[in-house]
């Protein structure tokens, strides 16, 4: 046995209490035939440290994709900043916008692209009940059209000190999100 492995091996754990998990199923919303115009979380509980939004999605749109927008408290005031970095194939940059009513979380498929190609996303949201400072979100989002499609890195704030009690996501451009789009809010310890 290797020396570190021995280490490991002669320590004794027992006295460690078991982890029971630290995400927290709080909703999950599945799109039914109609589509959606909207996805909404309310009376989220103040009982986490932070938010976990995990979705695949695709958005109504004549256009091959669209970016979804989280709104906290039903803020649609110009009060979000967001920045990012986006890969395309082979071709790779940034863009941001201060000032934002539309904080752009990601880009997914919308109707012109491939048939029944979705998006998927984690949306994380920092430190969302703390009163003290801005809100910090970050994310990680893609979709794949068979080497067309896009990969999103980025982060978003919202310069509110409230916490946060409601998301709400739309389309940026869209209409509403299509059958079988499907979010679910975590809370994480």
């Amino acid at each position: 046995m290797s020396p570190i492995l021995g280490i490991w091996a002669s320590q004794n754990y027992s006295r460690v209490a078991p982890d029971t998990g630290a995400m927290f199923p709080l909703g999950m919303v599945q799109v039914g035939s109609a589509g959606s115009a909207n996805i909404e979380f309310t009376s989220i509980p103040s009982t986490y440290t932070h938010l976990q939004v995990r979705f695949i999605g695709r958005i109504t749109r004549t256009e091959l994709s669209d970016f979804p927008v989280f709104r906290f408290n039903n803020d649609t005031a110009a009060n979000y900043s967001w920045h990012a970095l986006e890969g395309q194939g082979v071709s790779a940059f940034a863009e941001a916008s201060a000032n934002a009513d539309t904080p752009r979380n990601g880009e997914i498929t919308a109707t012109n692209a491939g048939a029944n190609i979705f998006g998927v996303g984690v949306v994380d949201i920092l430190d969302y009940k703390n009163t003290n400072k801005y809100k910090t979100v970050r994310n990680l989002v893609g979709h794949d059209q068979n080497g067309s499609g896009t990969i999103w890195f980025g982060s978003s704030s919202w310069r509110n000190t409230n916490a946060i009690t409601s998301i709400k996501i739309t389309p940026a451009y869209g209409t509403g999100f299509v059958q079988y789009s499907q979010f679910a809010l975590y809370g994480i310890k």
